[in-house]
């Protein structure tokens, strides 16, 4: 080996590194988009077996079809903001967002009843929040609501990207599929068609599973907050529900948003008669709702849409959530999905992959 040889080795080795650099960077200046095309293929594999009842059993012609389709999307968005409105407004005038004094009263007032309530029963809880000042607490609120509404740009412009996006990948089913099919290589096209087919499936399959999983939490706890005569129930019932879509953390954060809201709804009365029962009961529904979850819902969805183990899963969602936080957990159980058809295509030989993949 000359030294020119190792110097255009060296040289290689650079170019590629630099070009991985690039691509990187790239990747990162777009990622907006990524998540848009991301988000909108998403969009169109819940929507496909709509757009194939349109189409088959009402003989709809295929724009049409995606109109209508699309349409009833945003209609199911616009009711849902709608849905959030008098919860907003219900909290903004309980809680006097608007009237730092008030609220400061209104908090103040809870959190008396609260100390007079463990001081009963031999629990100083002075002593573990001492000068705790709320009023500093929440002057941040109002920060808080400019922030939120200075994102309201850039939403609806990622709101208009996506829907144009998925438009054009619901008018045409192939169309990305054909963008995949040129980045892969000569002679692998055929096997990797067929398993984009049973990616499409597959994923179909589980991104409706899981809005029956939510709806499913949806009824439960909606029937649970209207027994205890929760104010807006079914607004605060949704919100829950839809957080279950990020794995584990996701029914914590729920739990906490029902706690907080369901003491709150019962600001004024007595602590110790009203609040605090009350809350404890919705609470012990709302563990015995993820119960059901988590041992009927969740594992029905997973062995009969992902052809996965629910041990299986679960260790997705935590590499997913250690790699890449809240977005890896979510998106664990898709790209696993994917990656084992993938692999079942073109190393069905393997012993490990035979294992993983053999109910697919």
């Amino acid at each position: 080996m000359n030294s020119k040889t190792i110097a255009n080795g060296i040289l290689r080795a650079l170019g590629i590194l630099v070009a991985i650099f690039a691509v990187g960077y790239f990747l990162h200046a777009i990622q907006s988009v990524i998540i848009y095309i991301i988000i909108a293929g998403i969009l169109s594999l819940i929507a496909r077996p709509i757009i194939i009842f349109l189409r088959r059993k009402l003989k709809f012609p295929n724009t049409l079809a995606v109109v209508t389709t699309m349409a009833l999307m945003l209609g199911l968005l616009t009711g849902l903001i709608l849905m959030f409105i008098p919860l907003i407004a219900e909290q903004g005038k309980s809680l006097s967002l608007l009237d730092i004094n008030q609220l400061q009263k209104n908090i103040q007032e809870i959190f008396n009843q609260i100390t007079a309530y463990f001081s009963s029963k031999g629990i100083d809880v002075l002593n573990e929040i001492k000068n705790f000042d709320f009023l500093s607490q929440f002057q941040e609120i109002p920060n808080l609501l400019n922030s939120v509404l200075g994102t309201l740009g850039s939403l609806s412009v990622g709101l208009f990207s996506v829907l144009f996006i998925s438009f054009f990948f619901m008018k045409d089913s192939q169309l990305l599929k054909k963008g995949v099919m040129t980045l892969i290589p000569n002679g692998t096209e055929k096997r990797f068609s067929k398993s984009l087919e049973t990616i499409n499936d597959l994923l179909s399959r589980y991104f409706i599973g899981l809005i029956f999983q939510i709806t499913i939490l949806f009824v439960l706890y909606t029937i649970i907050l209207l027994i205890f005569g929760i104010n807006n129930a079914v607004v605060i019932a949704f919100l829950c529900a839809l957080l279950n879509l990020i794995p584990y953390i996701g029914p914590m954060i729920g739990a906490v948003i029902m706690f907080i809201l369901s003491m709150t709804s019962n600001i004024g009365q007595d602590f110790q008669t009203e609040i605090l029962p009350t809350t404890i009961y919705v609470m012990i529904g709302y563990f015995i709702a993820q119960i059901v979850d988590n041992f009927a819902s969740q594992p029905i969805i997973f062995s009969k849409t992902t052809k996965s183990h629910p041990l299986e899963i679960f260790l997705i969602i935590i590499i997913g959530g250690l790699l890449f936080g809240v977005v890896g957990m979510i998106t664990a159980v898709p790209l696993y999905t994917a990656l084992k058809v993938i692999l079942k295509e073109f190393l069905a030989d393997n012993k490990i992959v035979k294992s993983i993949t053999k109910d697919i």
